[in-house]
């Protein structure tokens, strides 16, 4: 199987002032294309700044991080931006819609820099995936927080990138909402 991911002895640490607070302490993983991986742990333990590493929005103070065979924080930022928009979807804990957009504005966002064609039947289609097709024009003050959520959810799919992240996915959909969209 092929590795997407690979940790080995990752560590962050933040400087508040003169205080040091670890978030992660030597943590390796390996996940493979395919794998469908859930992270739990207590409130603090350093789930999201996990995902923030492995989503390429963070460094970690120390350890190695592999994406596809490639040691990426060895990259500059803008190669990281390019990760980041090509090859990873992310589905933040709150959300980050954009509020003055509809649900179909929102989920065309990641294609922006993209040289993709029909962005619009793409977001579209992701939409319709997570059972939205019905409030393509709503704004997101327009829904509920579950339909937020999978606005948020069919914005990661829509790229079709090598791997999805998300922090607390389900958090806010009824049990056979939550099952369908996993």
């Amino acid at each position: 199987m092929e590795t997407i991911i690979s940790l080995h002895d990752i560590s962050k640490v933040y400087h508040i002032g003169s205080v040091e607070v670890p978030a992660l302490g030597g943590v390796s993983l390996e996940i493979h294309r395919g794998d469908f991986i859930g992270i739990r742990g207590p409130s603090g333990s350093g789930k999201s700044t996990l995902l923030h590493i492995m989503g390429c929005l963070d460094r970690p103070t120390s350890g190695t991080y592999m994406f596809c065979g490639e040691d990426v924080f060895k990259f500059p930022d803008s190669k990281l931006a390019k990760i980041r928009n090509s090859r990873i979807g992310f589905v933040f804990q709150s959300f980050n819609l954009l509020w003055n957009e509809n649900a179909v504005q929102n989920v065309m966002l990641p294609l922006v820099y993209s040289r993709t064609n029909n962005k619009r039947k793409r977001a579209v289609k992701a939409l319709e995936i997570v059972e939205l097709s019905h409030r393509l024009r709503h704004k997101p003050g327009e829904m509920s927080g579950g339909e937020q959520q999978r606005v948020a959810i069919a914005r990661a799919m829509v790229k079709e990138p090598d791997i999805i992240f998300a922090d607390e996915p389900t958090g806010n959909l009824d049990s056979t909402t939550g099952s369908h969209i996993m």
